[in-house]
């Protein structure tokens, strides 16, 4: 154990650690150790299988990925995310684990590792990802029965919204005590937000991040989603990040900004020196042309996240570019050569942090390294087009499935789970009758 962290701990008397790893659904797995007894261990040991959790807390057949004997892995712990909890009501820190297996190789399962072989063939070539994501989410009304429908909580004006109100001042306002004590929390817990505005549906905010490096960002993201949703029941609330909570309001996205800086020149490789876009550049565009569909099951990882993806819903259906085109799953913001960049607007804010940064520079990889060329850019509106991206958890499972260069980024051993993790979740589903189905075939048919 660094003595940076015993320091750290020292000095705020923190007498808990909270010792945390993502599994594939993004979910908080972990264990809260006395501060004496985290020192002295210096490591936590968890089940593998605990990574392969359905989001409903079931899991597939474990054997073919951890072996029969479900055995543990050794998770140790990042000093780099090393934060106080500023919501606790003692004073309990947390930190971030990496998940090794007992011979020091990174437990490939993991999500973090996955980002993690994705960073490494871009540091190979002497390239660094800069990726800025933003969030969508809703504030919503306490509710405890699951089939009835969310609805907008009440703000400080006693009233619910009644309409849309898009970047709204006012409505933003209303819940003026939720958004301080949350802008508190976020900069306690060192997360880097940068902007705060009123998205289109009823009681959806959008907040966007300081732009940095992936692997940074995806723990920001993966820390803020909890730091929302407990500020949100301290205010009497809740917060979803589903992608698509309610029926008639859209769906909420996590949109992905990247570019990529030479390493040695700190440069970005998308301009040339006379600031007009490099051939890499347009090879990136093309890699997330090609290979955004096949990837789609990480930039929507469940049943809900393809309601968000659907026609004229403020949400792409393709994966068209086209210059500041929001239309297009792929946009290209305006912006100086410098800060040169692309959008993925594909990704639905339910995602796993780790694995659509993972995925989304996966694809712009092998659009370089492949020397992909992209169509010509959309000028027009794209809504039009609906057939490009998996209509469905099952469709996008078996396109992944089919994408061996997507398999061998990400590792086989990894896709071959989390598809398994997510049929086991689709099968699931599939068994629940709905109120749809009660309401118009029980005395119908």
């Amino acid at each position: 154990m660094s003595q940076t962290m015993k320091d750290f701990l020292r000095e705020r008397n923190i007498h808990e650690v909270e010792c945390v790893i993502a599994d594939m659904t993004g979910i908080a797995r972990g264990k809260i150790l006395p501060k004496d007894l985290f020192l002295s261990e210096g490591e936590m040991r968890l089940p593998k299988s605990v990574l392969l959790n359905t989001v409903n807390g079931e899991q597939p057949n474990n054997t073919p990925y951890v072996g029969a004997t479900d055995p543990d892995m050794i998770c140790m712990p990042d000093l780099a995310t090393l934060r106080q909890v500023p919501w606790a009501a003692e004073n309990v820190a947390l930190v971030i684990h990496d998940c090794q297996n007992f011979d020091g190789t990174p437990v490939g399962l993991s999500p973090r590792a996955v980002l993690r072989k994705v960073l490494r063939m871009y540091e190979d070539r002497g390239w660094q990802p800069v990726v800025a994501p933003e969030m969508e989410f809703y504030l919503v009304a306490r509710s405890s029965n699951p089939h009835e429908p969310l609805a907008p909580p009440l703000g400080r004006s006693g009233k619910p919204e009644s309409g849309r109100q898009s970047y709204s001042i006012d409505a933003v306002n209303d819940f003026d005590p939720f958004f301080l004590e949350l802008s508190t929390f976020c900069k306690q817990h060192d997360l880097g937000v940068e902007t705060l505005i009123h998205e289109a549906g009823a009681g959806q905010m959008e907040i966007n991040f300081t732009h940095g490096e992936a692997l940074e960002l995806a723990d920001r993201v993966f820390l803020f989603k909890r730091a929302v949703r407990e500020t949100a029941l301290r205010h009497g609330i809740f917060a979803t990040f589903m992608a698509k909570p309610m029926e008639t309001e859209p769906g909420s996205a996590m949109h992905i900004h990247q570019s990529v800086l030479d390493t040695t020149s700190g440069q970005n490789i998308f301009s040339r020196k006379d600031g007009d876009a490099s051939d890499l550049f347009f090879n990136y565009i093309a890699g997330l042309e090609r290979y955004i569909a096949p990837a789609t099951l990480l930039f929507a990882p469940h049943v809900n996240s393809y309601r968000r993806l659907s026609r004229f819903m403020s949400a792409p259906t393709n994966v068209h570019w086209g210059y500041d085109n929001r239309t297009c799953g792929i946009r290209i913001p305006n912006s100086a050569p410098l800060n040169r960049r692309v959008e993925n607007r594909v990704p639905g804010v339910d995602v796993n942090p780790y694995l659509a940064m993972a995925a989304t520079l996966a694809c712009g990889y092998l659009g370089m390294v492949e020397g992909l060329k992209p169509s010509a850019p959309t000028s027009g509106s794209a809504e039009h087009v609906h057939d490009q991206l998996p209509r469905n958890l099952e469709d996008a499972i078996q396109r992944l499935r089919e994408c061996k260069p997507l398999s061998e980024m990400l590792g086989e051993l990894f896709v071959q789970a989390f598809c398994e993790v997510k049929e086991l979740e689709f099968a699931t589903y599939s068994r629940v009758i709905s109120s749809w189905e009660r309401e118009h075939l029980m005395l119908l048919v």
